[in-house]
């Protein structure tokens, strides 16, 4: 999820109850604009970053696991770079905090204001180097050395400049579209997404309650599609105690999640737009890049078989049911 987004849906309900509390009348147009544009002024003007150097134990984790991380793939001989749009000050004090005053030696290249996603798309702004004060030099630049900083640029010349191209290059974000959308269907790069709260949600299906309320749920769902053959009147009666049952337990197990919303990852049974669109734009996707010190360096990731409708007989249902048959072409030759 986009995190910026947060503290705007909190702020814009948080102002519609206020006016609905009131009885003040708005226009949800105007109401919109103000508040996002709030919300920008207090990014671009650089107020937020202000307000999170004065206390950086209070807003950013010390980065323990993601030093682990960064200087392993560097032992690896692996090439790291860093893209962001935050300014160097505040990104310097924040490495420093997460992972040391040597953060810049574990980067082959570091580039800061970087304004994405147009940074991806936009070939006019050049790329320009920093001094270690953070200030503007005006050279040429004709190559990105290591331990240096540079702001602004666009992809199509870090491509010329690195020649890092296609799927060898690994990228990881936090936003789909400002981050990875562009990268992967344009440029061929691989992947990742950073999704914090998965973290939340694999605690919540590891738990003994969600596991027993979706396997009864599924096998409930089996034994419905079976016998609704039967229409005498007793089988309707059990049908229906099955029916509101399976209702009830769409929505507890839904309500484990966010009583509201449930899952970011799925609507009951159905994926989510978020999660559709994040199996879209990512190879992978992870709570942390810290989950990355559970693999070797060269481990691969395969592709997970999703069963299609067609490939029913192999689905969680039969399974909770008893009723395990894998259909030869014979059985099925009646199918067309």
């Amino acid at each position: 999820m986009d995190i910026f987004s947060l503290p705007e849906m909190a702020l814009l309900s948080c102002v519609v109850d206020y006016f609905l509390g009131h009885s003040l009348e708005f226009d949800q147009a105007h109401l919109y604009k103000d508040v996002t544009d709030a919300i920008r002024d207090v990014h671009v003007k650089g107020l937020m970053y202000q307000w999170i150097e004065q206390d950086m134990e209070k807003y950013i984790l010390r980065g323990d696991e993601t030093f682990a991380v960064l200087s392993r793939l560097v032992a690896h001989g692996k090439q790291l770079f860093l893209i962001t749009n935050s300014p160097f000050s505040f990104v310097d004090k924040g490495m420093r905090h997460m992972v040391g005053p040597d953060w810049r030696q574990l980067f082959d290249v570091v580039i800061v204001q970087a304004d994405k996603p147009s940074f991806f798309t936009d070939r006019r702004k050049p790329f320009r180097k920093l001094d270690e004060k953070g200030s503007l030099q005006w050279d040429r630049i004709t190559r990105l050395e290591k331990g240096k900083i540079y702001r602004q640029g666009n992809l199509f010349d870090f491509l010329r400049l690195t020649e890092w191209r296609g799927p060898r290059v690994l990228y990881f974000g936090d936003h789909l579209y400002s981050d990875l959308a562009d990268l992967m269907l344009r440029h061929g790069w691989r992947t990742g997404a950073i999704i914090p709260e998965l973290e939340r949600e694999i605690r919540i299906i590891n738990t003994e309650q969600y596991m027993h309320s979706l396997t009864w749920q599924q096998a409930l769902t089996g034994l419905l599609e079976r016998m609704q053959t039967y229409q005498d009147a007793e089988s309707r009666q059990v049908l229906a105690a099955w029916m509101k049952e399976r209702q009830e337990l769409r929505c507890i197990t839904k309500a484990l999640f966010n009583a509201q919303f449930g899952s970011i990852f799925r609507t009951f049974h159905n994926p989510t737009y978020f999660s559709r669109r994040l199996v879209r734009f990512s190879d992978l996707y992870m709570a942390s890049l810290s989950c990355l010190l559970n693999y070797r360096v060269d481990f691969t990731f395969y592709p997970r078989r999703t069963p299609l409708q067609h490939e029913a007989p192999l689905w969680m249902d039969q399974l909770c049911t008893g009723c395990m048959k894998t259909p030869f072409l014979g059985d099925m030759a009646h199918i067309r």
